[in-house]
């Protein structure tokens, strides 16, 4: 096995000082150019890649971002990732995933990991009943919270979605088509956003003449499995004609219920989902929706981590969600063999 190539071995190759070789893999400007050239050129022959730990010791950054989202098969987290990527590597940050699955053990090994490399910036989805647990890794760190708020018991910045406007607009829209029993399903009052798009769905009620049944309303997990159920069970029932969904992952679960079902159970039955991955846009002729601006949300997050911790300021952005109006109704892209 090949020795590990360092400063000093790239120096005792070119028969130049360690320090040198340092000032010149840093672009320092006292170095002559062509000394400057030499190195560089010779640290990418012999496979040289520095060392972050030793960086961080030294009190230099380490330039690494910590993203914690709860999966990476949401097509709102893939995006965000994929774009954030590309930011933080147009920012010269290094990058480090974690997927925590919304489970708070899992997200403070996450954190406890992005300690031990002394990562200079850490976002993150924050997972149901986390919070101040991981208090004890954030020292000297930018935390920045997406989607969902949570006390980790110090001020930290947060890019967020204001759905308000936008979900009392599928609720108006739906009212418009005749809809009187409107159901709704998301997230639990755990996370923040699941009690404001909660709340918005409720205001939208109000603001289209409907009354409040509550038994409408179904809560439970962000996932999958929360929108299945319900929506399995609304129909079931047969006392709600739409349904408003509160979470991507909650989307998908009805979705695939509405798309599974019998053409006579779901004929006339509205759907307005949350997100808009890539395939609302054809899926029968293109499904209603809450759309978000993900770009705009994923380069954001790479320019408040790009900021030194010393240097930043607590930060609370807000981008505008949107409704989207396709086809609401989809019994007519649904066809049974």
């Amino acid at each position: 096995m090949s020795n590990r190539v360092t400063i000093k071995s790239i120096a005792r190759d070119l028969g130049i000082s360690h320090m040198t070789v340092s000032r010149a893999l840093s672009d320092h400007p006292n170095v002559r150019p062509d000394t400057r050239k030499a190195v560089q050129d010779h640290a990418r022959k012999v496979g040289y890649v520095r060392n972050a730990a030793a960086k961080a010791m030294r009190g230099d950054g380490t330039k690494i971002v910590g993203l914690l989202l709860p999966n990476i098969v949401n097509e709102f987290y893939a995006r965000f990732a994929n774009t954030l990527a590309q930011s933080c590597e147009d920012h010269s940050l290094h990058l480090i995933i974690h997927l925590t699955n919304d489970d708070p053990d899992t997200e403070l090994r996450a954190f406890e990991r992005l300690h031990e490399v002394q990562a200079m910036s850490v976002i993150h989805v924050p997972a149901p009943g986390a919070g101040q647990d991981v208090a004890a890794h954030l020292g000297g760190v930018n935390v920045i919270q997406l989607i969902r708020e949570q006390d980790v018991g110090q001020p930290v910045s947060s890019i967020l979605v204001e759905d308000h406007s936008a979900i009392g607009a599928a609720v108006q829209h739906l009212a418009e088509l005749g809809h009187r029993a409107i159901g709704y399903v998301g997230a639990d009052g755990r996370l923040s956003s699941g009690r404001v798009r909660r709340a918005a769905f409720e205001a939208g009620l109000a603001s289209a003449g409907l009354a409040l049944d509550a038994s409408r309303i179904a809560l439970g997990a962000p996932d999958f499995i929360t929108g299945q159920e319900n929506a399995a069970r609304m129909l079931a029932a047969g006392d709600v004609t739409a349904i408003v969904c509160g979470g991507f992952e909650i989307s998908n679960g009805v979705l695939s219920v509405l798309l599974e079902a019998d053409q006579e159970v779901v004929q006339g039955i509205g759907f307005v989902g949350y997100g808009d991955p890539s395939y609302y846009a054809w899926l029968g002729g293109g499904v209603s929706t809450i759309a978000m601006q993900v770009n705009e949300l994923a380069q954001e997050a790479a320019r408040l981590a790009a900021c030194l911790p010393a240097e930043q300021h607590i930060n609370r952005r807000v981008f505008d969600a949107s409704f989207v109006m396709r086809n609401t109704h989809l019994a007519l892209a649904h066809r049974r063999a």
